[in-house]
Formats: structure tokens, sequence, C-alpha cells
């Protein structure tokens, strides 16, 4: 066979070599030991957590070194391009504080080593497979779809592995007149990788990788002749980020542990085409507990699994940052508390410290890291994330913000201040939702009164309004409650009541508590003293009527 004329028959069109590409694309000018990282997600439409978990890697793997990192996106299979996903991809990430240095943007490309979309780079990746098939290393296949089905279908009665090899490589040995003959007849083709390896365990070599996470990781050779090139002249993504990552001059390669299995398959075409092949990471896959088991999240079952899921809900970047991190190294908690203060950006993060057996996602976790993450942040600075999360994903309420900036800052202060501050808030949603009492149009009644002292509601309510004085520090607002309670039979303190059940009505907690829900709805708030002075006199005062003429 000479293959220089097989080249020339299957890419007459591709005219530059592989040296013209090297020259195109040199070795990146860096300091020694920075790292060059991409994030590679597919426009299907769903960008999800898993990109998000890669992408933090990727970013504090390469800018801890003084690296790069780039966003590149993976376009080459044109049945699950959704029509704006790329925007969706770009807006997600940069919301969330993944800052890229190169790569794919909404406006274009930024950066020396693009085009940064896969389906711009067709010559390239033709090129390199132009270069296989003059080394013999790749062949033209022929076989149809109902070809294949067959020779699956006999693979699977006699279990034998799947796929195109040995006696199953039909056009493996086709001669140049045969290949000229049944391409001037109008037959498809697409290119195969001519595996050198042995489909026979006993004889296949052994390959061992350095794992960036897991240490050394030991597999058979692949022996499959793969796919590289589709026969539309679009690459396979086993083909495409070989030679993407080569050029790109990628050093470290965040992925996640599913790609294992086609590891051997990518060093084979890293070798096969003499690219020194980057350090493999493959991340552990998330999971979550249900009813006590581990699973896999899943984008049927879990809608937290979507990105979109954290914007609608409204958590802030920072908090969905901190708690990844928590995941993504066993020693950041640990770093967090000999560091509070700290920007996140300050923690040494090690790939080698990341979990290689599934890492465990925990909703409620993140809440917790949220309230600890917002209960440092100035309400200035909460106040206009509200505004901001309401104007894209809850506009009505938009207008109770805008222009009531003190107002609001004022609430969202409530209780954090002191040595012990109050982790009420979360997210957006439930912000808004714990502070909607102080929106006349949206407050209600939630709760019922104390069981012991609904019959006394009305009264004790009355007997509050007449000695009201919104002038009255927190001290003389609760000396006149304790007089109510006393005067109706209601122990003055908790304990006294305990002790003597039978004496009273019950305490003066539970008198408070009717005030609380006049004036809140809710059996549980912040300090009453405190919201009253925010909602002010007549507002106070109005509610408390309200409750009593009912």
């Amino acid at each position: 066979m000479d293959y220089n004329k097989l080249a020339e028959l299957l890419f007459p069109q591709i005219t530059r070599t592989p040296e013209d590409y090297e020259t195109i694309y040199p070795p990146r000018d860096l300091p020694e030991g920075a790292k060059v990282t991409r994030l590679g997600p597919s426009p299907t439409g769903f960008i999800h957590l898993g990109n998000l978990y890669g992408a933090f890697v990727d970013e504090r793997l390469a800018h801890q070194s003084g690296g790069i990192f780039y966003l590149r996106i993976e376009d080459t299979d044109d049945k699950r391009y959704v029509e704006g996903a790329v925007e969706t991809i770009i807006t997600s990430l940069d919301f969330f504080g993944i800052d890229f240095d190169e790569g794919a943007t909404v406006d274009g490309s930024v950066g020396e080593y693009g085009p940064y979309h896969q389906s711009e780079r067709g010559e390239i990746y033709q090129c390199y497979v132009k270069e296989l098939i003059k080394k013999g290393q790749a062949y033209p296949c022929f076989l149809s779809e109902e070809e294949i089905a067959k020779i699956r279908e006999k693979q699977e009665q006699e279990k034998q592995n799947p796929g195109i090899y040995g006696e199953y490589a039909a056009c493996r040995d086709l001669s140049l007149e045969e290949i000229q003959s049944r391409i001037d007849a109008g037959q498809s083709y697409v290119i195969r990788l001519r595996s050198d390896g042995n489909q026979d365990p006993e004889k296949a070599r052994t390959i061992s990788v350095e794992d960036g996470i897991r240490g050394t990781l030991s597999m058979p050779e692949n022996y499959q002749d793969v796919v590289i090139l589709k026969a539309t002249g679009i690459p396979t993504y086993h083909f495409a980020h070989v030679v993407d990552d080569h050029l790109m001059r990628t050093t470290h390669v965040i992925r996640g542990e599913e790609w294992i299995s086609s590891l051997p398959i990518h060093v084979e075409l890293f070798e096969k085409l003499g690219f020194e092949m980057p350090v493999f990471c493959h991340t552990a896959q998330l999971m979550k507990l249900d009813n006590g088991n581990k699973r896999k999240l899943s984008k049927r079952k879990d809608p937290e699994l979507s990105l979109d899921y954290y914007r609608q809900e409204g958590y802030l970047p920072e908090a969905v940052r901190e708690y990844l991190l928590t995941i993504l190294n066993s020693n950041y908690e640990e770093w967090r508390q000999a560091n509070p203060e700290a920007p996140a950006d300050d923690f040494p993060f090690q790939a080698e410290k990341m979990s290689n057996s599934g890492a465990l996602f925990d909703l409620d976790k993140l809440n917790d890291v949220s309230k600890d993450v917002l209960v440092k942040l100035p309400a200035s600075r909460l106040c206009q994330f509200m505004k901001t999360w309401s104007a894209e994903f809850q506009p009505e309420i938009l207008p109770l913000f805008e222009g009531h900036e003190d107002y609001i800052e004022k609430i969202l202060d409530l209780g954090r201040s002191g040595k012990k501050p109050r982790k009420d808030l979360v997210y957006g949603k439930q912000i808004f939702e714990f502070i909607r009492y102080f929106f006349d149009d949206y407050f209600r009644i939630e709760d019922a009164y104390p069981e012991n002292a609904a019959q006394d509601a009305k009264i004790i309510l009355s007997k509050y309004l007449e000695t009201y004085d919104h002038n009255d520090d927190q001290g003389q607002w609760f000396d006149k409650i304790r007089a109510i309670a006393e005067e109706l039979g209601y122990a003055a303190r908790p304990k006294d009541y305990k002790k003597n059940p039978d004496q009273y009505k019950g305490h003066v907690g539970d008198v408070s508590t009717v005030i609380r829900i006049a004036v809140m709805g809710r059996s549980q708030s912040p300090d009453v003293w405190e919201i009253q002075q925010i909602l002010g006199e007549e507002r106070t005062k109005a509610r408390i009527q309200a409750r009593i003429d009912a």
C-alpha cells in the first residue's frame, strides 16, 4: 500500500502539515511549573454542577501556578447542539466567578491558540488524520450501520467485547484500488485508528498512567480500531481533544472518572501522533445520599445538578464556591477555621487531596455553608444581590428593594451583630420568604397563637397597645410585657412557670409570642423590639389593632 497516495486520495484539500501547526501554535512562554488547563463543555443546553466542579479545579491549578485557564467549546456533535447554549455556558460560569484567561466568549474568542470552537478547527484535525494515514496508522472504513449492527449482534451472542477489531475490522487491509473503487461508487466512509493493541488479554500490553488525583492507573492497552473522523469530516471527541490539548499546550486535563475507560484509546493516540501527554486528573463523580445510599446525581431526578437551579434559587456565588471547596479538598474546612477572614482563593488547593471514591454533594451542607458566608457579608452587598437576583428571577418584588435600600439594609442586618450573630439568611428565595412580613402587601398571619394564651390574645394585645411607646428602649419595652403577663396570670419568668405550672396560665414567653404573631405573623423571628423599630410606630400599631379587630 502506498500510504502517501492514499492520504492524498482522501485529503487532497489539506495542504498544511503538522509542522505548520507546530509553528502556528508554539509552546507557551510561561514560568516553569505553570499549568495550562481548559474547560471543554458541549453546547447541549445543560450546564451542570459537574462542569462547575471541574472548572474550579481547572481555575485553581492554573491560577495558583501562574498559568493559563481557557474555555474550549466542544461542539463536534451537531445532533446535540442547542441554540444559545454557548451563551448559557459562558454567562452561567461567569455568574459563579469562573474567570478564563482566553478562549470562547459571548462576543467571539480571545487568545492566540484558537479557534476555540472545535467546529471551526476541521482542517487542523484532518491534517493530523492525513498524517496518520501516511504512516499507515489509520484507514478508511466503509462498514455501513447495518453491517456494524450485525457485528454487534454476533458479538453479543458470542459474549465477545463489542467494537471493530481483529476479524471485524473488514476494511483494515483494503487495497488502494478497492478504496478508490468504493469512493468512486459514492460509498460513505469514516476514518478509523489502526490500533497496534493485542486483543488477547494474555498478550496485551499493560499501560500505566500517572493520574494527578489517583496516582498510578494500570490497564490493558487499546486494541479497538475506533473512529477518529466521522463521515462528515468531523472528528470524534477522542481525536479532537488529543489534537487540541497538544496544540493549545494543555498541561493538565481535569475530567470525570467516566473517562478512565477511554484512557487507553487516548494514550495510543498521543503516542501515534508523537505528542507529549498532559497530566490527566480524573475527578470523582458527584454523589448524593438517597434513603441512606449513595448514588450519582441525576439530571432527571435532581434539579440541583443544573447550575440554573442555584441561580434561580438565588444562591450567592461565593457560597457555592466555598461549599465546593469543602468537597474538592479534604483539608479546606480546617484551613477555613484557621483563616476565617481570608479570601477562598488564598487556600492552597492540591489535586492530590481530592477524593477519588465519589464526592458527596449535600444540599443541606451547602445551605449551612451559605449561612456562614452570608452572615459575614455587609447588608449593602446583600441588598445589591437581592436587587440583581430579583430583577432576573422574581421581578415582581424588585420595587420593594429599588429605592428602599436603607430600609432593606436595616432588615438584612437584623440579629447579625454581637458575638453570636443569627444565621437566618441562606439564598434569595429563602431570604425574601424570611423577611416578607416587612412588606404590607406580603404580610400574612402564618402561625396560631400559643394554645394556653389564645383565649387572652385580644386582651393581651389591647393592653399592649394601651402601654405602647415607640420611644421605649428594649428594657422598658420588655418590662411592660412582663407587667401585662403578671396582671393576666402568667409567670413573669419561664423558670417560675416550669417550677409551678399549676399556678399560672403560662409564662411571659407566651404573652410575647402573641405580640410577635400579631406584628410578624410568625411565632419565630428575630427580636420583636428591633423589628418594631424598623417597621415604625404607625405600622406596628396598625397591625396590633388589626388583630384586635379580627
